[in-house]
């Protein structure tokens, strides 16, 4: 059982795939955004010159290495590490802001260097599952910066409530997913929102053609009013779920720093590499937090299941955390 992605659906719902299937004869002809840049664009209530669909939500962090050139780039960790790793593949050095577990991995506007010209932050931040505010992030935007929010896992919260999607500020990039929601990580379905000048800048360097049509129509269907209730629905069901897995995770002895809000929970607990691996041998997958920026090999992060699912989990993680060998 893999609790170690993050991806809610185990495919994508019976709608969704019909709809991608009569797209299928489509496909002899090249892309077209325009319907999709059209349906996002209604989605937040933006115009269609501050949407560009991505070829997922990562590709975008190329994009952005690739169309700037930031003296000062500026990573808040823990989080998703692919926005780094771009960055230093095109030769930006990259400045290390580390958020502090005794401090519930919270934002601290503060904490970034006054010269930062570039910051990225995810929110609902992975690993962390820290939903920061909005009025936090806004705090970040300043005259000759770009400020990078990553909400792929925006839609999984319910409500949205500290999504800046909506109202992008000046000098803000928000990046979304369709891939957590709807199972679509082998599709590659994702886009961003910014400023007009700043959507001309990172199209220009976008590869010709680089969302696939089925991606193309998957933006046009999740944008949907009746897809937008159903994920509505989702975030409900999940932030349900993920009480009752925190919950046991804490009545096991097991740390779950801050206020999770994401689709994820991160756990702390000394030993909890060996943990992992004795979950492995009982049949289920975790994700080591040893490679996220300020973690280490006590940390793992567990995605959110079906009360079933996490049921199961439990009873298989207490003989491990009960064990004295771990």
């Amino acid at each position: 059982m893999d609790l170690a992605v993050n991806v809610r659906l185990p495919e994508p719902p019976g709608w969704l795939r019909a709809e991608l299937a009569a797209s299928l004869p489509d496909l002899a002809s090249y892309p077209d955004p325009t319907e999709a840049v059209a349906a996002l664009a209604t989605r937040h209530g933006r115009p269609a010159a501050e949407v560009l669909p991505t070829a997922g939500a990562a590709e975008a962090f190329t994009l952005l290495a690739a169309a700037l050139r930031p003296r000062c780039a500026v990573v808040v960790h823990p989080q998703f590490t692919e926005p780094e790793a771009a960055l230093r593949a095109a030769g930006h050095p990259v400045h290390r802001v580390l958020l502090r577990a005794a401090d519930g991995f919270r934002l601290d506007p503060d904490a970034v260097p006054e010269r930062a010209d570039l910051v990225v932050v995810g929110n609902p931040t992975n690993p962390t599952s820290v939903l920061h505010p909005a009025a936090a992030l806004r705090a970040l935007a300043r005259p000759g910066r770009v400020v990078v929010v990553d909400e792929a896992f925006s839609d999984a919260v319910s409500g949205e409530p500290e999504s800046l999607a909506g109202s992008v500020p000046g000098g803000v990039v928000v990046l979304r997913s369709l891939t957590k929601t709807w199972g679509l990580a082998g599709l590659r379905a994702g886009y961003l929102l910014a400023e007009p000048p700043l959507v001309d800048r990172l199209r220009a360097v976008q590869p010709p053609w680089s969302v696939s049509t089925l991606a193309l129509r998957a933006m046009v269907a999740c944008s949907r009013p009746a897809a937008l209730a159903e994920a509505e629905r989702i975030a409900v069901a999940a932030e349900r779920d993920r009480e009752a897995l925190v919950a046991g995770l804490r009545s096991l002895g097991l740390a779950v720093p801050g206020v999770p809000r994401g689709p994820f929970v991160l756990v702390h607990r000394p030993g909890a590499d060996r943990i992992r691996l004795a979950l492995r041998e009982r049949g289920f997958a975790v994700r080591r937090g040893d490679t996220f920026p300020g973690l280490g090999p006590d940390w793992l992060r567990l995605a959110v299941r079906d009360p079933a699912t996490t049921r199961r989990f439990l009873a298989a993680l207490e003989p491990v955390v009960r064990s004295r060998s771990i």
